[in-house]
């Protein structure tokens, strides 16, 4: 008998939107439904989380630190190489795997980071960043059951999100470029959402009030 396929929820947005700590709530909710959601190892946390790309396996682990090294140099090509190179393996030996188990994942990021982030922000064509995304990593992974994009209204909010997470916390390659690249990318979320009719949440709000909106898309899905 064949087990149907898990489902698939990204959770999209700039760094201070909150993604990742809706991510983790929405993985802890389903748990407790008893629907076994996949965790994966984060060693910038030392926890078994819900995957936060571009982490998830040992390999773009390792991908992942060089991404976020300052002193690297690269281009914004190197950036869609890199972080589609730390894709390949995080959808191969552990998102896929757990879906085929009939298991839900839920992630932070996606391949629309990389959009936002070096197609808006960095000037890499989006069809470029598409193409590559499908050849590199293939359909099924740029087409989850729910793409949620999570949207501050202003760079002014988003830098006040930043300041006030933990004192240990480093600004990294993407968090420190100048407003103008912050711009574009904040720009380009909502522009893609908005080419493909993608829900936008306002990340202003409480962590239960976003919750509550994340949670009732999700039921939809499940």
């Amino acid at each position: 008998m064949s087990v149907e396929f898990g489902k698939y929820i990204v959770i999209e947005g700039s760094d201070g939107t909150g993604k990742s700590t809706q991510a983790i709530e929405v993985t802890r909710r389903l748990a407790s439904l008893g629907l076994d959601p996949l965790l994966v190892y984060n060693d910038e946390t030392d926890q078994m989380e819900p995957v936060q790309e571009p982490g998830g396996t040992p390999e773009a682990n390792i991908i992942r630190k060089k991404i976020k090294d300052k002193m690297i140099d690269r281009t914004p090509w190197d950036n869609v190489v890199w972080f589609t190179d730390a894709r390949v393996p995080i959808w191969n030996k552990a998102i896929l795997p757990a879906l085929k188990d009939g298991r839900p994942v839920v992630t932070a990021r996606s391949w629309i980071s990389t959009v936002a982030y070096q197609g808006y922000g960095e000037g890499i064509p989006i069809s470029t960043i598409e193409a590559y995304t499908k050849y590199r990593v293939g359909e099924q992974y740029m087409t989850p059951d729910l793409l949620l994009i999570l949207a501050l209204k202003s760079e002014r909010a988003r830098r006040q999100r930043l300041e006030s997470r933990d004192s240990q916390h480093d600004t990294d390659t993407f968090e420190s470029m100048p407003e103008e690249f912050q711009t574009g990318m904040q720009n380009g979320y909502v522009s893609f959402a908005e080419e493909h009719d993608i829900s936008i949440l306002d990340a202003s709000q409480t962590k239960k009030d976003v919750f509550d909106q994340i949670w009732t898309r999700v039921e939809a899905v499940l």
